[in-house]
């Protein structure tokens, strides 16, 4: 870091020599003003009115102007011998609790660094005493040509002065704040406090600029010569019309949010399985697909079907005559074997039924044609 300004801390009888460095960093991108038509650079250049010439900046100075637009010339010499004890040192006024500081005066952070192995000792004893008060000293110093107000707290083992406004520098909230006649129930106050505890904290490390990184990608894709990314869908929120409804809302989607990012208790509730359920769970699970079942009660009523067309036949022919008797139950059980092995074969596919369908058809057949030949025999 370079260092933008050298002077020194000064508290009673203590002097501290230091450097100045800034804190911080802008990491916003910045754009070039261009000449539509042609796309060239727009400059600004300092011309002196009375010459109407350019001028360099070794040749440009400082003057304050009236009111009357007398122009009156100051120089770096001038405001370098201000009878300020300011001007080169960081003179701290008093030390006070932290809270003390309304943070709407915060402006420029900076770090304090010893400047020199001298200054090391009363540096590191201005840190230390500053961590065990556990309070920030309140300062004033003069920087780019005005006196400024300061804090000075430790930041890990670093002094850090933060730049702060004069109380006359910020604006009264009188024609701001709103109305006195609104009022706030205790329960729309209890959904609130819901919802911020729900929401609950957050890492300010994991926080980012998207704005800055969905411009990059812009100039990536335009220099790249590829189309620009397509911009989000706009979320629709509406009217809140109910503040009630709004803020139940809001606790029961930040608390959605929170389970879907693993944030939750993970406690998982168990409910008891209520009785007389278990054999229902059980037939849940043994039942057989539907399109099976289909496919085998079909053939079996088929099956069954044709059992008892050969029993009924067998009992009609061994009322006739004894000498079928024996034919029939032959023919019954070569019926009834073959009757058995196509319903066994047709629990698998239609293909099997048809064949014993066939096999069957020609037992019967075969056995008409036997209890025939026996009648010509008998009355022979």
């Amino acid at each position: 870091m370079r260092s933008i300004w050298n002077g020194a801390i000064s508290f009673g009888l203590v002097s501290i020599p230091i450097k100045l460095m800034n804190a911080t960093e802008s990491h916003s991108i910045s754009f070039r003003q261009i000449h539509l038509d042609d796309g060239g650079r727009i400059r600004y250049r300092k011309v002196c009115e009375l010459e109407d010439t350019e001028v360099e900046t070794s040749e440009i100075g400082k003057a304050y102007e009236e009111a009357d637009g007398t122009l009156i010339p100051i120089t770096d010499e001038d405001l370098a011998a201000l009878p300020l004890p300011t001007a080169r040192t960081i003179e701290i006024v008093a030390f006070v609790p932290a809270d003390r500081i309304d943070p709407l005066q915060m402006d420029t952070a900076y770090y304090l660094s010893a400047n020199g192995v001298p200054a090391t000792k009363p540096y590191v004893l201005l840190r230390e005493a500053l961590k065990r008060s556990k309070k920030v000293a309140v300062a004033k110093f003069a920087l780019r040509g005005r006196e400024r107000l300061g804090m000075l707290r430790v930041v890990d083992d670093v002094i850090a002065m933060h730049g702060l406004l004069w109380p006359d520098e910020i604006r009264a909230t009188d024609d701001v704040a709103p109305d006195d006649g609104v009022t706030v129930r205790d329960k729309e106050l209890d959904l609130a406090d819901a919802l911020m505890d729900t929401l609950g904290g957050v890492d300010l490390d994991t926080l980012h600029d998207d704005y800055r990184e969905a411009v990059e990608e812009l100039i990536t894709a335009k220099a790249e010569g590829h189309e620009a990314p397509a911009a989000p869908a706009e979320k629709d929120g509406g009217k809140v019309l109910d503040l009630m409804a709004a803020l139940e809302k809001s606790v029961s989607a930040a608390k959605q949010s929170r389970d879907a990012d693993g944030e939750g208790d993970g406690d998982a509730e168990v409910h008891p399985l209520p009785a007389g359920r278990s054999g229902s769970r059980r037939s849940a699970r043994t039942a057989p697909k539907e399109v099976g079942g289909k496919k085998s009660t079909s053939t079996a009523k088929k099956t069954t079907a044709k059992k008892t067309a050969a029993k009924t036949a067998a009992k009609a022919a061994t009322k006739k005559t004894p000498a079928r008797k024996s034919t029939t139950k032959s023919t019954t059980k070569t019926a009834a074997k073959t009757s058995t092995g196509s319903s066994a074969k047709s629990s698998g596919s239609s293909t099997g039924s048809r064949t014993a369908a066939k096999k069957t058809a020609a037992a019967k057949k075969t056995s008409a044609k036997k209890t025939t030949a026996a009648r010509k025999k008998a009355s022979a």
